[in-house]
């Protein structure tokens, strides 16, 4: 699966030393990553910062985009809703998909789940597919 050509990227750059380095696999019809988080991504006592987890669902988003559609695309709009704490230091799902999609305008869905299946924070962002070039 082709990685992000920014290998400082904040969420999946290689070379960034206080990155995420989110790797996504290819699915079907989504995109999916395994990520521990350390302490060092800690918002409150055990629980990761609400930050680190809207990025982790907004990398997912884009990455999405840029598989299924080769494209890049900026975020215009991101609706992140926290459903219970996030764990650090176990393992976590982060996975992508598509909702809809308007000509440029891509509606995608991103959720972070634990081993266990809980549903920890979920995501709906409007994309618009841009040339970066």
């Amino acid at each position: 699966m082709a990685q992000n050509t920014d290998d400082y990227c904040f969420a999946c750059g290689e070379k960034n030393p206080v990155g995420l380095h989110l790797k996504f696999s290819k699915e079907e019809e989504k995109v999916t990553a395994k990520k521990t988080l350390a302490r060092e991504y800690e918002g409150y006592e055990r629980a990761a910062h609400g930050g680190i987890v809207a990025t982790m669902l907004d990398e997912a988003m884009c990455t999405y985009i840029k598989e299924f559609y080769d494209e890049q695309a900026m975020t215009g709009r991101l609706e992140v809703r926290y459903r219970h704490p996030t764990p650090i230091e176990q393992e976590l799902t982060i996975s992508a998909w598509k909702e809809s999609q308007r000509q440029h305008i891509i509606t995608m869905c991103a959720t972070v789940t634990t081993v266990d299946d809980v549903v920890t924070a979920e995501a709906t962002a409007k994309f618009a597919v841009v040339s970066l070039q």
